[in-house]
C-alpha cells in the first residue's frame, strides 16, 4: 500500500468498497481474508482486520462463522448511495458556492455541464 496519508485500515476498506461498487466483488461473494490482505499488502493482520471490521460495522460485509467474510446483499446500493452523498458534499456544494459568487444560477451551471459533457464525448 502506498502512504497517501490515510490510515492503512481505511485504504484496505476502500479497496474492498471499490471492488464491490465496480462489481469485481459481487454481493454474496467471499471477500479476501484478513491474512490474505495482510500478506498481499505486507501489513499487520490487525490492520487488515480493522479495515474488514469497519466494513462489517457499515453493513458491507458479514461473517459466516468458520468460513469467512462475504459481501452483504444490498452492499453495492448502500455504497453507491453513500458515495453519491459524498460526491455532492465534496464537489457539488463547492461548485454551487462558486457559481453563486459569480452570479450564476442552477440553470446556467447545468448548461455549462451539458456543454462540457459534449466536449468530452
Amino acid at each position: 500500500m502506498k502512504d497517501d496519508g490515510r490510515p492503512l485500515f481505511r485504504q484496505i476498506a476502500e479497496q474492498i468498497e471499490n471492488a464491490v461498487v465496480d462489481g469485481t466483488l459481487p454481493e454474496e461473494a467471499q471477500a479476501p481474508s484478513t491474512n490474505e490482505l495482510a500478506a498481499f499488502h505486507r501489513i499487520n493482520p490487525a490492520t487488515a482486520a480493522k479495515g474488514i471490521n469497519q466494513l462489517v460495522a457499515d453493513g458491507v460485509l458479514y461473517k459466516r462463522r468458520g468460513i469467512g467474510m462475504f459481501v452483504a446483499a444490498g452492499a453495492r446500493a448502500l455504497l453507491v448511495e453513500r458515495r453519491r452523498e459524498e460526491f455532492a458534499q465534496e464537489y457539488l456544494a463547492p461548485l454551487m458556492a462558486e457559481a453563486h459568487k459569480l452570479g450564476m444560477d442552477v440553470e446556467q451551471v447545468k448548461k455549462m455541464i451539458d456543454v462540457w459533457g459534449e466536449e468530452e464525448s
